[in-house]
């Protein structure tokens, strides 16, 4: 892989208090800046794939909402095995501290 020169901008005060920055860090401002800039293309392909991972779960559970064949657990017998699990665990936790 090549080499390039990454020219750009940026004020005096900036500059020197990243160059402290770096050094406090033992690099060099280029090389702080190397580290910045993959993590940045890193953070940013993570992103994506996250993206493209989610816009599949979703896909995939609209499709299951859609399917008339799909098995379905009414709200009111939800909430009732909930009620039952929850006084369960009140009743056993009751008897430990008693």
């Amino acid at each position: 892989m090549a080499d390039s020169t990454f020219t750009f901008r940026v004020d005096d005060e900036l500059k020197a208090a990243f160059a402290e920055v770096a050094a406090a860090q033992e690099h060099t401002a280029a090389q702080l800046l190397r580290v910045l800039m993959r993590d940045a293309v890193q953070r940013w392909h993570e992103a994506q794939e996250h993206d493209v991972w989610f816009r599949s779960e979703v896909e995939q559970a609209v499709r299951e909402a859609a399917d008339p064949t799909v098995d379905r657990i009414p709200h009111d017998r939800v909430i009732s095995s909930w009620r039952q699990q929850r006084a369960e665990l009140e009743r056993r936790a009751a008897g430990r501290t008693a």
